[in-house]
């Protein structure tokens, strides 16, 4: 019998602890955290909400809602942390600056964050943020699973068209240091893959096969 994916469970207890508009307001740095990140309106809550069966990020149709680094409890060692959306234009120079600094401040100093979850609208991937955020990943070693959103939003041969393309844009220009799946949250498309990812970057890999000896 397969066993299920040990981080499953968890997902499904997970409770909102905090949010943070500043880093020195997060959780001690101890344990295992993965970050989703994403342009504004990318289907980043849309996400969490469904790889947690809950309502734990929440979801607008108007972008750049998420101003603040919102932390959700898995156990007491692991963490998810929804950061905020950018891109968007309507948000105020001044409020996307203190976001940059603080995200800044959050990716490049934060030693239990084990790997982030990038979230790109598949019918417009690659922009000038999933860019910076592919080079900044590469660059500081920190691994990297991309999420192409909205997936039921194309056919199924146009959505692996894209997938195909992407990868090996990413590929050229990256490496092979990031991986990426097709993501869907209404059709539940993908769940197992990710599922994947997190149970690896938050070593509970190997959990499932230690309790069935």
């Amino acid at each position: 019998m397969q066993l299920k994916n040990p981080i499953l469970g968890l997902c499904q207890q997970s409770t909102f602890m905090l949010s943070a508009a500043k880093v020195d307001q997060c959780p001690d740095d101890e344990g295992f955290e993965v970050a989703f990140a994403g342009r504004s309106n990318a289907g980043k809550s849309s996400a969490l909400n469904t790889l947690t069966h809950a309502s734990l990020a929440r979801t607008s149709k108007t972008p750049g809602r998420t101003q603040l680094l919102n932390f959700f409890k898995l156990d007491d060692d692991r963490r998810l942390v929804d950061l905020p959306g950018y891109g968007y234009a309507k948000v105020p120079i001044p409020l996307k600056l203190h976001w940059q600094r603080h995200l800044e401040a959050y990716l490049g100093g934060r030693e239990s964050l084990k790997g982030l979850i990038l979230m790109m609208d598949i019918r417009h991937p690659m922009t000038d943020f999933d860019l910076l955020m592919l080079d900044w990943a590469v660059a500081a070693g920190m691994p990297m699973h991309i999420l192409l959103t909205k997936a039921d939003k194309l056919t199924y041969g146009a959505a692996k068209n894209v997938l195909l393309k992407v990868q090996a844009d990413i590929r050229k220009g990256w490496g092979d240091a990031v991986s990426i799946q097709l993501f869907s949250a209404p059709k539940r498309l993908g769940l197992e893959d990710a599922y994947t990812v997190l149970a690896g970057w938050m070593e509970l890999a190997d959990k499932g096969s230690e309790a069935a000896e």
